[in-house]
């Protein structure tokens, strides 16, 4: 079969052969493949994740020196079932799956590791038990985003953002974009975006956001004008403890450290918005930690693949909350593929060009422009060589 690999930060049309599917495994013929923000991260600094992986027990993520076949956002037809398997969709069948490939030594990372090569591929191998089909009237293209969309859906279920929050997404490539339209599925009535590119904030004002600005010219932390709860200063928030506090005293008896945790467990104390980080380069946590207001959540989603500094003083002083989010479930990737069949989620605006294999590496050069592309998808069966 014919792929594309990865050798020490260089991409190459290759023949292979064809993947078996060993026990518990299924070959798929690959219709499409997405480029994800990630892959050309690993592509330069695989080495250093690699490190950080081994340290938490997975020592198997791709290394520069390694001949690897990416992808992990994929989708295909079922080709041959191995040994050990229900077998419980006909040949042919359209599926997607979740990126993770049991073999013999463990579970490996599809894409992400020389051990489970991935969807740049005409063929690749899935778990069965990962495995999912699609429903009808999902096209191959929509149905390969299952994947980025259940990243951005699990990070927008772990920020515990609400609808009546004020949420901020920081970045808006393929990523960033996905919260978008996993935050406007929420039911979540303020989304303001931010992005350095023209064309992409085009595209975040597609998925939905309900304010868009370019940060050279407007700081997202102002342009959804004064909220109540969302302070600027830390004097403010001590003149407001003292304010509320004076206030409760006045009536007698009452116990006003019971109405103020009160206050607290039905949302009614101070709180500043809900910050998604999805650029993922050194100084941005810093960056938004500096900037937003008081008491903001920050869920960082973007992979940065580099070491990185922030002062976890400034984060204490403005008690800022700071999540960081990884991949999703198996659930979640469900949910997510049923929300682009239901029509809940619409991946269309992600969607700015297709390549075939050997477009791949052009590809990669492109999608360093943010204002070419967005979310490049790989179609093997294409002889498209430009995207």
């Amino acid at each position: 079969m014919r792929a594309v690999t990865c050798h020490r930060g260089t991409l190459a049309v290759t023949e292979l052969p064809d993947p078996v599917p060993a026990r518990g495994q299924i070959l798929i013929e690959v219709t499409r493949s997405g480029i994800c923000g990630s892959d050309l991260h690993a592509r330069v600094h695989s080495d250093l994740t690699a490190d950080g992986a081994a340290e938490i027990g997975y020592d198997a993520f791709m290394r520069a020196e390694q001949t690897v076949v990416m992808g992990h956002e994929f989708c295909g037809r079922v080709l041959a079932y191995g040994p050990g398997c229900r077998e419980a969709w006909p040949v042919g069948t359209r599926v997607v799956s979740l990126p993770v490939l049991r073999q013999e030594d463990g579970a490996h990372l599809t894409g992400l590791s020389v051990r489970a090569p991935g969807g740049y591929a005409e063929k690749t191998l899935v778990s069965e038990v990962m495995t999912i089909p699609i429903p009808d009237g999902v096209s191959d293209d929509h149905a390969a985003t299952t994947e980025p969309l259940a990243v951005a859906y699990h990070a927008v279920r772990r920020s515990e953002v609400r609808k009546k929050d004020v949420a901020v997404v920081v970045g808006c490539g393929p990523i960033g974009l996905a919260v978008i339209l996993m935050l406007k599925a929420a039911g979540v009535r303020t989304v303001v975006a931010s992005d350095l590119s023209a064309a992409r904030r085009r595209l975040a004002t597609e998925c939905g956001a309900d304010i868009v600005v370019d940060p050279r010219t407007q700081p997202p932390w102002t342009a959804y004008g004064e909220r109540k709860g969302h302070l600027r200063t830390a004097p403010s928030l001590i003149e407001l403890g003292m304010d509320t506090l004076k206030v409760l005293r006045r009536v007698p008896g009452l116990p006003w450290w019971k109405v103020m945790r009160a206050a607290e467990k039905v949302g009614a104390t101070p709180r500043g918005p809900v910050v998604f980080e999805c650029v993922g380069v050194p100084g941005m946590i810093e960056d938004v930690i500096t900037h937003a207001p008081l008491l903001s959540r920050v869920v960082v989603v973007g992979v940065c693949m580099e070491p990185d500094t922030f002062r976890p003083s400034m984060a204490i002083n403005k008690e800022i909350d700071l999540r960081f989010v990884f991949a999703y479930g198996p659930d979640e990737f469900y949910e997510t593929l049923q929300m682009i069949a239901d029509g809940t989620v619409d991946p269309s605006p992600l969607l700015t060009g297709t390549v075939g294999l050997d477009g791949v590496a052009a590809a990669f050069d492109a999608l360093g422009d943010p204002e070419r592309h967005a979310k490049i998808l790989i179609d093997p069966g294409s002889d498209v060589s430009v995207p």
